[in-house]
Order: C-alpha cells, then sequence, then structure tokens
C-alpha cells in the first residue's frame, strides 16, 4: 500500500488520535503528516516526535501555526530530526521559535540529509537566527542545502542580517525559491536581493510582497531582467508601491524567458507518479478588518492582481502521493 496523507487542522487531539498518528507513522504509512493549528499535550507532543524520529516513509511535516510552542517542544523536535533520515519539508510557519529556538533546532536542520524546502515564516527570528539560517545555504562547491525557504513575516530581522541573506544566496548552489514577503525590506535590501538574484544560476521563485518597496525597487530589477541572464522565473511584487505599468512590464520579460527556456527544455517529462505536489505553504495573509499594516509598510497602489507570476516553476519539490 502506498503511503499516504493525514490533514488535520485547528482542532484538540484526543491521546487516542495521537496514538493513531503514531502508530502509522512507525509502519511507515504516511508520507505527509499535517497538524497546524492544532492542540495536543506536551506528552502527546513528544510522543509524535519520536514517531517521527522512527519513520522511513515521511517526506513532509507542516506543524504551522503554534504548534512547537515552547522550547521544550523545540528539543522534541531536534531530536526527532537527528533521527529521522526521510524527511523533506518542514513548515514551521507562526511558531515563536525566537533566536533560542532556531539555535536548538540548528544543528539538526543543517546536518539533516534529505531537507529540501524549510518554512520559518513568522517565527520571530532575529539576526542570530538568520546567521544560522544562512549556513543552511552553503556556496558551490559545498554540500547540498536548501531549494526553498520562507522567512516571511520576521520584522526583528537588521538591515546587518538581510545584507547577510543576499550574500548567501548569490552564492547558494541550490536555492530555487525565497519567500520573503512582509518583511521591512525598503529598497535599500531590495537592491542588495537584485545584486544576488543575477549572481544566483538557480534562483527561479522570489517573494516580495508587501516588503515596503517603490518604484525605485522596481526600476532595479527591471534593469536586471532586461539586460542580464537570470534564473528567475517568478517575481511577487503585490502590496507594494509600485506602479502597474513597471509591474507589467517585469512581468511581461519574465514569460518572455520562461517561453524560450520552455522551447529550449522541448516537452516536460512526468515522474513515475505522473503527477506533482506543490508544498503547501502558510502565506502570510494580513486580515484588512481587523489587522492594521506595520508602520514600515506604505500605502499600496497595488492590488492582489498585480501579483508577478508566470506559469510556474513547471516541476515541483515532492511528489504529492494521496489528500
Amino acid at each position: 500500500m502506498l503511503p499516504a496523507s493525514i490533514q488535520i487542522t485547528g482542532e484538540l487531539l484526543s491521546a487516542a488520535e495521537v496514538q493513531d498518528i503514531c502508530e502509522s507513522l512507525k509502519e511507515d504509512s504516511v508520507r505527509l503528516l499535517s497538524v497546524r493549528g492544532c492542540q495536543l499535550s506536551d506528552r502527546d507532543f513528544g510522543r509524535v516526535c519520536r514517531s517521527v524520529a522512527e519513520s522511513h516513509s515521511l517526506a513532509q511535516l507542516n506543524l504551522n501555526l503554534g504548534v512547537v510552542s515552547s522550547i521544550s517542544r523545540t528539543r522534541h523536535l531536534a531530536d526527532a530530526l537527528k533521527t529521522n533520515r526521510s524527511l523533506q519539508t518542514l513548515f514551521l510557519h507562526g511558531s515563536p521559535l525566537l533566536d533560542a529556538g532556531l539555535v536548538t533546532l540548528n544543528l539538526a536542520l543543517s546536518t539533516h540529509p534529505t531537507l529540501v524546502c524549510l518554512d520559518l515564516g513568522d517565527c520571530m527570528l532575529g539576526d542570530e537566527a538568520l546567521a544560522l539560517i544562512c549556513g543552511m545555504l552553503p556556496p558551490d562547491g559545498a554540500k547540498s542545502g536548501l531549494k526553498e525557504l520562507t522567512l516571511s513575516a520576521n520584522p526583528g530581522i537588521s538591515l546587518k542580517g538581510w545584507a547577510r541573506l543576499a550574500i548567501a544566496v548569490a552564492h547558494s548552489s541550490q536555492l530555487r525559491v525565497l519567500n520573503l514577503d512582509y518583511n521591512p525590506l525598503g529598497d535599500q535590501i531590495a537592491g542588495m536581493l537584485a545584486v544576488a538574484v543575477a549572481s544566483s544560476r538557480t534562483l527561479e521563485v522570489l517573494d516580495l510582497e508587501g516588503t515596503g518597496l517603490t518604484n525605485q525597487s522596481a526600476q532595479v530589477f527591471l534593469d536586471m531582467v532586461e539586460n542580464y541572464p537570470t534564473s528567475l522565473r517568478v517575481l511577487v511584487l503585490a502590496e507594494n508601491d509600485i506602479s502597474p505599468e513597471l509591474q507589467q512590464q517585469i512581468c511581461d520579460l519574465l514569460s518572455e524567458g520562461e517561453d524560450d527556456d520552455d522551447r529550449d527544455a522541448g516537452p516536460l517529462q512526468s515522474g513515475p507518479t505522473g503527477s506533482a505536489l506543490l508544498p503547501i505553504r502558510d502565506k502570510y495573509q494580513p486580515i484588512r478588518d481587523k489587522y492594521q499594516p506595520p508602520a514600515w509598510l506604505q500605502h499600496s497602489n497595488s492590488s492582489p492582481q498585480m501579483v508577478l507570476l508566470t506559469s510556474g516553476l513547471g516541476e515541483s519539490l515532492l511528489a504529492e502521493t494521496e489528500m
């Protein structure tokens, strides 16, 4: 029997339900486990982590929205990751990790042999944590590293921290997707990221939604995609103070580049499953009638429809099993 998915959202998990999850993990019958926003006791969380450690089939683990809510739970997760050898995608979006949590997880994350996709959005991270994350983006010729990284909504990271990330991205030999939406980056950091994108031979997707950018940043990206070869295929600039005309120009140029690549590559070959999985990312979405944008986020004259998207990557990082 093919490994299946267990997906539960926002529920209070009983001891019996946790026992069923643990048994399925130990029997290697689960490929995707998602308990996003669920409540369970510390004891039961430890049981799940020990079962994750024993699983040889688990490829995607979603603990988004506060499931990893304390340093003791972070330690349980770190211990599980040190033993597990199958996990490819880990979602911790909306977990109050702080820098201390990343220090606890760092060794397990950076040495995991198969982990390629990591979501640390809205985890209250600062510069210390970001320095450790940069170590998961090794330069050319080093060990393999992350292919997809999400750092949305971590406003505690400073200019120095983002500059360090830009340098790591420029030299990363693996990274394909970088999500930095809803961070107070501004035009200065965007300029550094444009240089990183131009230097990278692998980065295909960059999400800068709601990052306090203006036409100045858009012009830099326009010059880059117009005049220099780049792997970039998707650039998200929604919810910034950028004119629709500039956004459309960038979008058109990215689409032209993708069309050329598609012609060169020929028809796509489907994998053995015949289908692909897009890992489920909890995109940071401010609720407009309840949420007041932070002071650094300038009023935007763009609309959600102006998200700059091409037709996508053409393949994803992980094959879906069963939803």
